[in-house]
């Protein structure tokens, strides 16, 4: 009796479980008794991967932060190698995180194991040569958004762009009026949703601006309300904290909450730092201010090598600045306020423009519409019957 097959798998952020468990569960679907071992979160692990190290050890990102926890991070990865060197996988699926999966990648497919990688690192953006280092560690690059497989044509590096699963779950009706009554917020009250990002040195970077500029826009503008969604408890326990220094006190005005999509769905703007999240906004076309800031040591390495003019994802999937976009010392207090104010002001072609951002929304949305999970299983299967 043949084997059952078996895959391993790893995944180092939130956005990196979420795609696992729909990728775990479409391979399922074509393998029954598929086994699944490496690293994931709380939705692979309930999609039946064997978790051997908590997927939070992975989550360090940046150009200086990771060199801390080096140490920790190669006695990971070592283990790993071990692992799957000694009881060698079908194929070995690295999901996002790159600086670690392809590094474990080129190990193992140098021992004949299939390697693919999950959501394509941004070579197109900056650090263009790793892709001889991707050429070498992966069989086959799954991408999300059309725009990433040029460079892996070009490098004659097997590719196929998946879509993305937001684009799948979410739908093309417009909820604002049923989230907002789930909220207890009046229909037609002023709403701005405020996110400063899921990790904490986002939300230390980012949420005292936030805050500010929501007080400063409700000096001028007495209906404004903000919601403030947390990522987890660690996330609410810095906000509740920025909130409490700057003399707020959550109320009606200025609420906390668990659910991002219902903060987003519920708001008339988002002001949020750049990240998967503004996919998210896109998709349920709402309209967006996109801000962030990096370590200082870690900017100073990046805007030396970044070669792309914008780095919000919308701004990026429309090929031109189609939402604000603000980074590093132009996120300022005063620049965040005018531009909440000036969402909300009544000049003349204001709505024409904003309607036409939601038409490109919504023409990006149905691109990215591709069953992602059941055509990343379909690509894996085809690399496992080719060999």
């Amino acid at each position: 009796m043949a084997r059952p097959l078996r895959f391993g798998i790893l995944a180092g952020e939130p956005s990196g479980d979420n795609l696992g468990a729909g990728l775990i569960e479409s391979l399922r679907a074509l393998y029954p008794k598929a086994e699944f071992v490496g690293i994931g979160g709380s939705r692979m692990i309930a999609a039946g991967c064997q978790s051997l190290v908590p997927m939070q050890r992975l989550s360090v990102m940046g150009f200086v932060e990771p060199l801390g926890r080096l140490p920790e991070l190669l006695r990971i990865k070592r283990r790993l190698e071990q692992l799957f060197l000694a009881e060698p996988p079908d194929a070995f699926i690295g999901i996002d995180s790159p600086d670690f999966n392809l590094r474990l990648a080129a190990t193992l497919r140098r021992h004949d194991i299939k390697t693919v990688h999950y959501v394509s690192p941004s070579v197109w953006a900056y650090r263009a040569k790793r892709i001889v280092k991707i050429k070498a560690a992966v069989d086959l690059m799954l991408t999300l958004f059309p725009f990433e497989t040029a460079i892996y044509e070009a490098n004659d590096i097997a590719a196929v762009c998946v879509g993305h699963p937001l684009a799948d779950s979410i739908d093309f009706e417009d909820r604002k009026m049923q989230h907002r009554q789930r909220l207890g917020l009046e229909q037609d009250a002023r709403i701005v949703t405020l996110m400063p990002g899921s990790r904490s040195g986002e939300i230390r970077r980012l949420g005292p601006d936030f805050i500010g500029a929501a007080l400063a826009a409700q000096r001028h503008c007495s209906q404004l309300k903000f919601l403030i969604p947390c990522a987890g408890p660690e996330a609410r326990s810095l906000i509740e904290a920025q909130l409490q220094a700057a003399a707020v006190v959550p109320d009606r005005n200025f609420q906390l909450l668990d659910d991002s999509h219902l903060a987003i769905s519920a708001a008339d703007l988002v002001l949020m730092a750049s990240g998967t999240a503004t996919l998210e906004a896109l998709l349920l076309r709402r309209p967006m201010v996109v801000c962030y800031k990096l370590a200082a040591l870690t900017y100073m390495v990046a805007s030396r090598m970044v070669k792309i003019p914008h780095v919000a994802l919308p701004n990026l999937l429309a090929g031109r600045e189609l939402v604000p976009e603000y980074l590093q010392a132009r996120v300022k207090i005063p620049v965040l306020r005018d531009e909440i104010l000036g969402f909300f002001n009544e000049a003349p072609g204001a709505r024409v423009k904003v309607d036409k951002m939601l038409q490109e929304f919504d023409a990006i949305h149905r691109q990215l519409q591709r069953d992602a999970s059941a055509q990343a299983a379909a690509a894996v299967r085809q690399l496992l019957n080719a060999g």
